[in-house]
């Protein structure tokens, strides 16, 4: 795939197709338990320099999460913040209602990013049109998808009147989805990478050691630093804050066409 030169640092936003930046690396709290654990994690990162939060309902840390962003001292235009529905809260009038809690939990006017977790059988279309509602009532700035691939995405264009501005994924060298990467270029639509350090099963990768090695930077920051240059939003999630810090610590290098190209061809494309 031909890849645009694409400059990043720390302060490298992506535009969406409704205009809003989003920043290009963020913090994911699957996972990361309710309480102290995710307020600490959430201000750790603030505090680092990031400045994009991932949660969602199912995750069970939405207070927290807002509660770790006040505690950074941030003020809310500063913070970009995704929350998710979850999919018992399918349809019109349910999707509404679980945005309004889901902002009562963070406890915000409005979040940046509401997305729908999973595409539900039966009421896509019902609930995009919640969605669509939600940002004309301005409680979220940009609306997207979670776990959408073709066939979902290409259904939008029959009943959708706002075409999403972010499709999140599992994306990385061992799940590269190369033609859903391609095609959401095409159409206008941000991917952004959720489990981009493999769920830690691949960080003793021999490939991805030595290319760490070639750049002093660990194997999770070469992943991290793969999908920055593909254009990808990565949202890698992490308690520790000396993982956090690694993490956030990938824009002082490159990845060269030949490290692209080895990892690249790890993965033989969509396994959908």
């Amino acid at each position: 795939m031909t890849q645009t030169k694409i400059e990043l640092s720390p302060s490298t936003r992506f535009k969406l197709n409704n205009g809003v930046l989003m920043p290009c690396l963020g913090l994911g709290t699957w996972q990361t338990e309710a309480g102290a654990e995710t307020r600490n994690s959430v201000r750790n990162a603030l505090e680092v320099g990031y400045r994009l939060i991932d949660t969602a309902a199912m995750y069970g840390n939405e207070r927290d999460v807002g509660d770790g962003f006040r505690q950074s001292g941030l003020s809310r235009e500063d913070v970009f913040i995704t929350t998710k529905l979850w999919n018992d809260e399918h349809g019109y009038e349910p999707a509404l209602h679980a945005c309004d809690r889901s902002l009562s939990a963070l406890g915000l006017d409005y979040v940046n990013l509401y997305l729908i977790h999973w595409p539900s059988s039966g009421r896509r279309a019902e609930t995009w049109k919640a969605m669509e509602k939600i940002l004309e009532d301005g409680k979220a700035l940009s609306i997207g998808v979670s776990n959408y691939y073709f066939q979902h995405l290409e259904e939008m264009k029959d009943y959708a009147n706002v075409l999403p501005a972010v499709d999140q994924i599992e994306f990385s060298p061992f799940s590269y989805e190369r033609d859903l990467l391609e095609y959401c270029r095409a159409n206008r639509i941000q991917l952004e990478a959720y489990s981009p350090l493999t769920r830690g099963r691949r960080l003793k990768d021999q490939q991805l050691v030595a290319i760490g090695r070639k750049h002093a930077k660990t194997v999770a920051q070469v992943l991290i630093r793969w999908g920055l240059q593909h254009g990808v939003v990565e949202i890698p999630k992490s308690r520790h804050k000396e993982w956090i810090v690694e993490n956030w610590d990938v824009f002082d290098f490159d990845l060269d066409e030949d490290d692209m190209a080895a990892l690249d061809s790890i993965s033989t494309g969509s396994g959908r």
